[in-house]
């Protein structure tokens, strides 16, 4: 933990990622004109760290270096400080991560720039470690060599800084281009995805996987104008692998972040809303189109997840769940063949053949709940009915679910994004619409209000809600998503109030972007 005799300038934030920093010894600044005069005024550059609250190697790097006395006075003697949750900044964010790929062809979190005092950025990299590995220099190592390009070589840090600078303004200029979008371009993508299909574990691609909901929405549309049933084979072949992967959350309902691996077993642990609004609205299209019930069970653990751990009390959805608890990275998930034994009593030996857990486990001596095969072959092998082991399945989940809500939990990002809330605005309300579920609609309902009230002012979009603030003029994303989540819970409730306001977004959307 950090130290509570250090306090710094975060202490003023309300995000909760810029929060967790405000206790190290280095001397953070937000992102602001003071920093930005400081590094002018004392002529210093600048070190910009940009993260997140639910990722993993932010916390480690926090651990290993920010809150590290010795690796602090190096920082705080040298550069001027700045610390940027990526949530809040987006635009920000953007600019810098455009500058680190350009750089090292590669990016990530958290990241690491260094600026000149006039912002523009002349090294930059992700992760850094506090001893050589990994083939990476140690952070202090880095901190020590920026120094010295500085101090002895600043010209050639400057024109470097410069050059790179020019080269990112050329490449955001985009030239008219007087290609139309024709379903022939639509169905060369379509085919170009095809290709890239891992018919063995679902998804596109290989490790690490990403669940791509836009991708998937994608070939449905595919499918629906051509009955391409390729398209469709492959969707249902994704969904269920990652519906009854590590990547899902068997007791609790919703996604984890991405799989490390290309089975789907071992996840990023972090829940993102994000990407839970659009997973949880491919699914229930999915349903739609083939009536699987299994697409409409997952569609409700993860509305209901939504529900129960990631909605505020005033209706605005919560940004994030943590990877880390107890500063274990997905130590709130796994379970050890003895733990579940000591749950299930008689049932262990079967939930534990159903779930694959074992005394070695499946991931660090632990066992992440997955589902390798079909209740089907289950019963096949056992000679037990298939209505005999869910009741096995629900029972083992129900009990093993109590268990773990008394365990120390991950830490939830608390705040309040428009953008992604008009994700999940739309998700609540199409999935309240199509399965005939009240409960879903009234949610959409107290969101929109909550956000309309609190968080649109003097006809804008506000991005970002936290304890009683709403600030940051909305970026385009804020207008869009949110209007488009708008517009589906008119279609839901026929409202004309949801559709007026989304008309209204849309029109400043018109007029600013």
């Amino acid at each position: 933990m950090s130290n509570p005799t250090h306090t710094n300038r975060l202490i003023n934030e309300t995000s909760p990622y810029l929060r967790q920093h405000a206790h190290n010894p280095v001397d953070w600044y937000p992102w602001g004109e003071e920093a930005l005069a400081t590094a002018r005024a004392e002529d210093k550059p600048i070190l910009l760290s940009v993260g997140y609250s639910a990722c993993h190697w932010c916390h480690v790097m926090e651990r290993e270096s920010f809150e590290d006395e010795e690796t602090a006075q190096v920082m705080n003697n040298y550069f001027v400080n700045i610390k940027v949750d990526r949530e809040e900044r987006p635009d920000i964010d953007a600019i810098y991560m455009q500058a680190v790929q350009a750089l090292t062809q590669h990016g990530g979190w958290p990241m690491t720039v260094f600026l000149t005092p006039q912002g523009e950025p002349f090294y930059g990299g992700t992760y850094f470690p506090p001893e050589p590995r990994y083939g990476m220099p140690s952070f202090q190592q880095l901190l020590e060599a920026m120094h010295d390009v500085w101090i002895n070589r600043r010209d050639d840090a400057v024109t470097s800084a410069r050059e790179l600078a020019s080269q990112l303004s050329q490449a955001a200029e985009i030239p008219p281009s007087n290609i139309s979008l024709t379903t022939q371009l639509l169905d060369r993508a379509a085919a170009s995805i095809k290709q890239r299909f891992d018919a063995r574990n679902g998804g596109w691609g290989s490790a690490p996987k990403f669940p791509a909901p836009q991708t998937i929405d994608f070939l449905l549309r595919s499918y629906l104008r051509h009955n391409d049933q390729t398209a469709l084979q492959q969707v249902e072949t994704t969904l269920l692998k990652m519906a009854y992967g590590g990547m899902y959350d068997q007791l609790g309902g919703g996604f984890h972040r991405y799989s490390v691996d290309e089975r789907w077993l071992v996840p990023h642990y972090e829940k993102m809303l994000y990407d839970n609004a659009q997973l949880a609205r491919v699914y229930l299209h999915a349903y739609q189109l083939t009536g699987n019930a299994e697409y409409r069970r997952i569609v409700e653990e993860t509305l209901d997840y939504v529900k129960r751990e990631m909605t505020a009390p005033e209706g605005g959805y919560y940004a994030a769940q943590d990877a880390d608890s107890e500063g274990i990275e997905g130590k709130f998930f796994v379970w050890s063949l003895a733990e579940v034994r000591q749950a299930l009593g008689e049932d262990a030996a079967l939930f534990a053949q159903i779930y694959d857990v074992t005394a070695q486990g499946n991931w660090e001596h632990t066992n992440i709940l997955h589902l390798p095969r079909p209740l089907e072959d289950i019963a096949r092998v056992t000679g037990k009915p298939v209505e005999w082991l869910r009741e096995v399945v629900e029972r083992g989940k129900r009990a093993l679910f109590a268990i773990r809500e008394q365990r120390i939990r991950p830490g939830l990002d608390d705040k309040v994004l428009a953008n992604w809330n008009g994700l999940m605005l739309g998700a609540m309300a199409e999935a309240g619409r199509v399965l005939g579920r009240s409960d879903y609609l009234e949610s959409a309902r107290r969101n929109a209000e909550f956000v309309l009230t609190t968080m649109h002012r003097d006809n804008r979009l506000l991005h970002t809600y936290k304890d009683g603030q709403a600030k940051i003029q909305g970026f385009l994303s804020d207008y869009a998503l949110y209007a488009d989540g708008l517009i589906a819970l008119y279609r839901a409730t026929f409202e004309t109030r949801w559709l007026i306001a989304a008309q209204s977004m849309a029109e400043h959307l018109l007029d600013h972007f």
